[in-house]
């Protein structure tokens, strides 16, 4: 951010599975000082891989952006032009699909059997979904790509794009 850009309050972060969003949102939540929110604990999950409904699911994206302060992280498309309308700056985390492949593996192989801090309570990482949660990536990694740019070429919010985590950790230390 340049000295005449305020500091942004309100911060949505967009990118695939393993892209390295919720990790982006703690850095930038304890950079900022603002309250951080997970599409997947706050969201989309309840305890026991249980998933939300759809009614609820929504009440609470909206009543996460009508704070007036949230890094606000998830994947979820059909919620971007939510969380847009009320975010302060706008990033994609734009991971190559080797890189998130690798992350989502050793995540689920290293913690295995623990609950993730972004994750819903009782839904540990469990070695049986991984090739479920593979396949999601693999066949919709190109559809994620086109809504996900697509979205933010269309975006009038302030934004920046990602590709590795050097520039977003530079990014992050402006605000330190």
């Amino acid at each position: 951010m340049t000295q005449t850009q305020e500091t942004p309050k309100r911060i949505m972060i967009i990118g695939g599975p393993g892209s390295g969003k919720s990790t982006a949102a703690k850095k930038l939540g304890a950079a900022l000082d603002l309250p951080v929110y997970h599409t997947d604990r706050d969201v989309f999950w309840l305890p026991g891989w249980v998933e939300r409904d759809k009614a609820d699911q929504l009440a609470r994206i909206n009543r996460i952006v009508a704070e007036d302060t949230w890094v606000f992280e998830g994947s979820n498309s059909r919620t971007y032009d939510i969380r847009e309308a009320r975010s302060d700056l706008v990033i994609w985390l734009d991971t190559p699909l080797w890189l998130r492949l690798i992350r989502v593996i050793r995540r689920n192989i290293l913690g295995r059997g623990e609950v993730r801090s972004d994750m819903a309570a009782e839904c540990p990482e469990r070695l049986d979904m991984l090739p479920g949660f593979l396949w999601f990536i693999l066949t919709n990694w190109q559809s994620g790509q086109v809504k996900a740019a697509t979205f933010y070429n269309q975006s009038t919010r302030p934004k920046k794009r990602f590709t590795r985590a050097a520039p977003f950790n530079t990014f992050v230390e402006t605000f330190r």
